[in-house]
């Protein structure tokens, strides 16, 4: 019988590497299929011991490109764009339906189909041509300087859309709905002209003076509302509206009447010319439609931007926009606010009234010197979704589709009504995003994400 102590040990436990019972989980089942979920999750993390610094890196930067797809994709550029070409491809099918050569064309559709198609082609193809080229380059043009004359007479058009568009796209973002640009436009253009025609004086003082004579005449006629609004509680769409007429009638009395804004002399209801002094010089030249104007319109977006984006007057317009009783508790005056989002909204529209008999129409102005801007600014607010620059390039695009419907009419004969279709429709458009959404089977925002997240709570449930 031996002494030596024996080592082994009979009565251990096994570990959990020798328990036979033990249950894999898992990441050792070898035969456990993964789902999409986890193979989303094995890939996005990050393996120290066999991913490189290339393969992180690249994987990093594949994120950041999908991230930024899907920013577009959820965004409201890419609905805005589409809204734009579905508005181009219905005017198309309007221009088609309504010309005689494609009617003549199709009366023998079976016999010779291509006629038909190559008739469509030159109607809807020329026509957008006519637009194009004469709106933005003239590729006929013989010299670089006329191809380019178009665009800045397309920028003629947009400049006091671009004012009159910050002025309701700021009531916009504030709650408010400010469809008086036409009131306020008519004011600031009786103030401004009156100023421009009744001095002399240089032009570095006189062009200031009178563009600020516009600025106080929209500020009022819109404080008018911001004031009753706020003391009296009365709905802003119905007294802008209304002081519409009171405008329209009260700048054609004006207009009737010898001492006040009739021409001296003049049997017409017509004022005096605008003064060359307070008249807004080109900046290259008279043949070309860019003025200095052009340079106040980019000033005012950008101190719009600033004002809406950086400055805390602009925060507490937003919060009013977006929460008003949030507002009152915070402690803001949402009446005061009101008033102040008006009166500037205004000013920013009177610019627009200014730019009218300063730039526009020079000779003297009529109760038409709106033009239907106040309108259509509202359209252009709506298509820059509010935002500065957005207004600023959307009153750019109705100013290319103005400019080009007089090109397209006289080159094609195609009514200039087809230009307020276009617009027309892209406002149907804009105001009905999931419709162009499901037009271009674009996911609706957030769609992917509660799919995965069904996914996620499915996969935990099992």
């Amino acid at each position: 019988m031996s002494n030596t102590p024996d080592n082994t040990q009979p009565d251990a436990q096994p570990t959990a590497d020798t328990q036979p019972d033990a249950q894999p989980t898992a990441d050792t089942q070898p035969d456990a299929p993964l789902t999409d979920d986890r193979l989303q999750d094995v890939e996005a993390t990050p393996h120290l011991m066999t991913d490189s610094a290339d393969d992180t890196e690249r994987r990093q930067g594949g994120d950041r490109w999908q991230a930024a797809l899907q920013g577009i994709v959820n965004g409201s550029a890419l609905v805005t764009v589409l809204a734009v070409v579905l508005a181009l491809v219905a005017c198309g099918i309007l221009i088609a339906i309504t010309d005689e050569n494609v009617r003549a064309a199709a009366g023998y559709f079976f016999a010779r189909p291509a006629d038909t198609f190559r008739a469509i082609g030159t109607a809807v193809g020329g026509a957008y041509a006519s637009l194009f080229e004469g709106s933005v380059v003239n590729f006929g043009a013989s010299t670089f300087q006329q191809a380019i004359v178009p665009i800045t007479r397309s920028v003629d058009y947009a400049v006091p859309l671009i004012a009159a568009g910050l002025g309701i796209a700021l009531s916009f973002r504030a709650g408010l709905f400010n469809i008086g640009g036409q009131g306020q436009i008519l004011m600031g253009a009786a103030a401004a002209g009156w100023v421009g025609f009744s001095f002399d004086g240089p032009a570095a003082i006189h062009i200031p003076l009178t563009i600020v004579a516009g600025i106080v005449g929209g500020a009022v006629w819109a404080g008018i509302v911001g004031v009753l609004k706020a003391r009296t509680g009365a709905n802003e769409v119905v007294l802008t509206i209304m002081l519409n007429y009171v405008a329209l009638y009260l700048v054609s009395y004006m207009l009737r009447t010898p001492g006040l804004l009739q021409a001296p002399g003049s049997p017409n209801p017509i004022s005096p010319a605008t003064k060359d002094s307070a008249v807004l010089p080109p900046l290259f030249g008279p043949r070309y439609g860019v003025d200095l104007g052009f340079v106040v319109a980019i000033i005012a977006v950008v101190v719009v931007w600033w004002l809406v984006n950086k400055s805390s007057l602009g925060f507490r317009f937003r919060t009013i926009g977006e929460n008003p009783r949030a507002a009152r508790v915070a402690g803001m005056s949402v009446p005061s606010l009101t008033i102040w989002v008006l009166v500037i909204s205004g000013a920013l529209v009177g610019i627009a009234g200014a730019y009218q008999v300063q730039g526009a129409v020079t000779t003297g102005f009529t109760s038409g010197i709106d033009a239907g801007i106040g309108f259509d600014a509202i359209t252009v607010a709506l298509l820059g979704r509010s935002k500065p620059w957005g207004v600023f390039w959307a009153a750019i695009l109705f100013g290319v589709l103005k400019n080009g419907g007089y090109a397209m009419q006289a080159a094609n004969g195609i009514p200039i009504d087809i230009v307020g279709v276009i617009q027309a429709l892209i406002v149907l458009f804009i105001a009905a995003p999931p419709l162009v959404r499901a037009i271009f089977r674009i996911p609706q925002p957030g769609a992917r994400r509660r799919t995965r997240t069904k996914q996620s709570k499915k996969a935990v449930a099992a």
